[in-house]
């Protein structure tokens, strides 16, 4: 369980921290507001969106082993096509917040946005190819809280400094990279679990 647990927060971790907008969100709204409501309303909206990625995830689950790999394999190689195929430049600017409770602003920029990313997918995938749900849900709550703990203490500086490390190409490369081996790896799994 603990293995699973910390194989679903790196899967999705890395899947999220490759492009992802809501760093901006979250780092300009803990410019503008206190942390701790900030960190309430984005647990609360990852604990929604991930609940229904690792429902989602299940319902998959009551498919054949081999076809599941395949999804599996195809949802990972599906994710990487979209990261491969974004632009490789830098965004300068993050978005500007407008007034209101920060608990409120946060659950809504976070909940209302990105439905169907690639840290739900990454979860969705965890959750139908393993039998423990919670432990995904749980892993993939905690992946999404840490990246937000990181951008609101840090703001967009993590981001800053990943963008003049690393050129956009690089952080793209890698993060397709990744996400192709799960892929291949799932269907591998499957396929030494049926011949061993």
């Amino acid at each position: 369980m603990l293995a699973l647990f910390f194989a679903t927060y790196a899967a999705v971790f890395a899947a999220e921290i490759v492009g992802d907008k809501l760093l901006y969100t979250t780092g300009v709204l803990a410019t503008r507001y206190r942390a701790g409501p900030i960190m309430i309303g984005m647990a609360l909206a990852f604990m929604a969106k991930m609940a229904v990625a690792v429902l989602v995830g299940q319902a998959l689950a009551q498919l054949p082993r081999l076809l599941l790999a395949g999804i599996t394999a195809a949802s990972f190689c599906g994710v990487a096509w979209v990261v491969w195929h974004k632009p490789a430049r830098r965004e300068t600017a993050p978005i500007e917040a407008g007034a209101g409770r920060a608990a409120m602003l946060s659950f809504a920029a976070i909940f209302f946005s990105e439905w169907a990313d690639v840290g739900q997918i990454t979860a969705g995938t965890m959750a139908a190819r393993f039998s423990s749900p919670f432990v995904v849900w749980l892993g993939a709550v905690m992946a999404m809280v840490t990246k937000g703990v990181l951008a609101a203490s840090l703001g967009a500086g993590l981001r800053g400094w990943i963008q003049r490390t690393f050129s956009p190409g690089v952080i793209r490369n890698v993060g397709v990279a990744v996400l192709l081996l799960l892929g291949i790896f799932s269907v591998l799994e499957t396929l030494l679990e049926q011949h061993g």
